[in-house]
């Protein structure tokens, strides 16, 4: 593929979709969909669409089985029954990174990502990780 065969587009805050030129000067794209059909199509029908669609492979079930789910903090959190501010608190994530989190902001990076799934699978003994780290005595070399 080259620059040339490469087609810039942009969705303007009306929706409309425009074509962004090599000049910098933008036009409008022919919607050519036929949204009519679109919105009567059935649940199999989109299925089928979706599998016939060569440039949207389906995983294979190894592919599927090497992948690993993004932890939700909000599921956890509301799981807990905890408020946002509970929530990071107890756990000592800052409240803004578990709202950005939740609000999709932002992700959580690999540690946080790690954090969140112990959590998920055992956030007592997190909490009492936390509160022990707390209450360790130093060693002799740390100041």
């Amino acid at each position: 593929m080259s620059e040339s065969d490469i087609v810039r587009v942009q969705r303007l805050s009306d929706g409309t979709v425009v074509q962004i030129l090599a000049d910098g000067s933008t036009q409008p794209v022919e919607d050519r969909t036929d949204w009519a059909r679109v919105m009567t199509m059935t649940e199999e029908e989109i299925e089928a669409n979706a599998l016939a669609d060569p440039d949207n492979p389906s995983l294979t079930q190894e592919e599927l089985a090497r992948m690993r789910r993004v932890p939700n903090p909000r599921e956890i959190r509301q799981r807990l029954d905890l408020t946002q501010e509970q929530f990071a608190e107890r756990f000592e994530i800052p409240l803004g990174t578990l709202r950005d989190w939740e609000q999709g902001v932002s992700v959580p990076d690999r540690a946080a990502r790690t954090l969140l799934r112990v959590i998920e699978e055992d956030p007592e003994g997190v909490r009492n990780a936390i509160v022990r780290s707390y209450h360790r005595k130093p060693a002799r070399n740390e100041s």
